[in-house]
């Protein structure tokens, strides 16, 4: 289990990886965000790549990752600061650029339902502005993180995810001679970030809560870790075509098993589901299993991908035909998967987090 959910370890797959890596210049965008630091202290410290470029609005975070990533220490780092609506900075930026790493987005669902149209101007035009830029300058291929709430959309971040895969996937009709590619990595929420239930119910522990509180106590979640994100990232950016849409098979959990781990003398109370929340996750809806495949690596890891509806002049996709299809009806879902962590073993996995 635990090389299943701390994976990098393995160094046949860090060498796989590190002949796309060494020597290339990478560009992340939102660089300074939970994923960000990882997939860049990853990519330092377990590779030798040209340059890693961090791109991100916060010049504050920016800072603060200076000084946890020092110039005497890592010379190949560069901080470029900038807003992906700024399409003239984002040629500038990737100017020289091999890989673009896509992961800047507004997030917060309940702020960006009040105000609509900055998720627009950000999730789906900057996403345009990174295509076209990425394009432009001849960089070689572009991966973008995408979130479960894309699929079926319920409220308006979800929606602005699902037309950013859309630009990203046709995007690749559009690269002509120029070599650029762009695939897609989409995953639901990230056990142990920023505001998320673990890092808020250990909170409340610490302040004397004995009852913890509940939105549905029906509600499952797919349980990923950002280490697993990196991977899935890395994967997506030796393996993908054009136009692919890479998903994770990780294990369920059930919110209730999650507070009995956490805390097994704690109660809990019902608080409700709020704005835009949903009771289950999907990472795969069942229209998009009739054109996914199931991937299982030489290191016993299992991804999905969901492969375009139509085809490219450019990207040849006959790669992914000999690998199995998915049955009929199929959807993953949360509550639907046939993985699920008991309670020790979530205990196990949240001893293990960096909170």
């Amino acid at each position: 289990m635990d090389k299943i959910f701390f994976p990098l370890e393995d160094s046949n797959l860090i060498d796989r990886y590190r002949e796309i890596i060494d020597g290339k210049t990478f560009l992340v965008t939102g660089g300074t965000g939970s994923f960000g630091r990882l997939f860049v202290k990853t990519l330092l410290e377990k590779f030798n790549p040209k340059k890693v470029i961090v791109f991100s609005r916060d010049e504050y975070k920016q800072f603060l990752m200076q000084k946890e990533f020092p110039k005497e220490k890592y010379p190949q780092l560069r901080f470029f600061l900038g807003d992906i609506r700024d399409k003239d900075r984002l040629y500038r930026a990737f100017e020289g650029v091999d890989y673009v790493i896509h992961a800047a987005a507004l997030k917060h669902v309940p702020i960006l339902e009040y105000n609509p149209s900055e998720a627009v101007k950000t999730n789906i035009l900057g996403a345009q502005n990174i295509i076209d830029a990425a394009i432009d300058q001849g960089v070689k291929k572009v991966v973008a993180l995408s979130t479960d709430k894309a699929v079926n959309p319920i409220n308006l971040y979800g929606a602005t995810k699902l037309a950013m895969e859309k630009l990203l996937v046709a995007a690749n009709a559009y690269t002509g001679s120029k070599p650029t590619t762009f695939a897609l990595v989409r995953y639901g929420n990230v056990v142990g970030s920023r505001g998320s239930v673990i890092p808020y119910f250990k909170s409340l522990i610490e302040k004397g809560e004995k009852t913890l509180p509940v939105t549905d106590p029906r509600m499952t979640r797919f349980w990923i870790t950002l280490q697993q994100g990196v991977e899935l990232v890395l994967y997506a950016l030796k393996e993908s075509v054009g136009g692919e849409i890479f998903v994770p098979y990780i294990p369920s959990m059930k919110i209730l098993d999650l507070v009995k781990a956490i805390c097994p003398d704690c109660g809990y109370k019902i608080i409700g589901i709020r704005p835009g929340e949903k009771l289950h996750e999907t990472l795969i809806s069942e229209e998009e299993s009739m054109h996914t495949v199931k991937v299982r690596t030489p290191e016993g890891k299992t991804y999905f991908v969901i492969l375009p509806q139509f085809s490219f002049e450019t990207k040849d996709t006959s790669k992914w035909s000999k690998y199995e299809k998915l049955p009929e009806g199929f959807i993953y879902r949360s509550d639907k998967n046939d993985w699920w962590l008991t309670v020790e073993e979530l205990r196990k996995l949240i001893n293990k987090l960096e909170l």
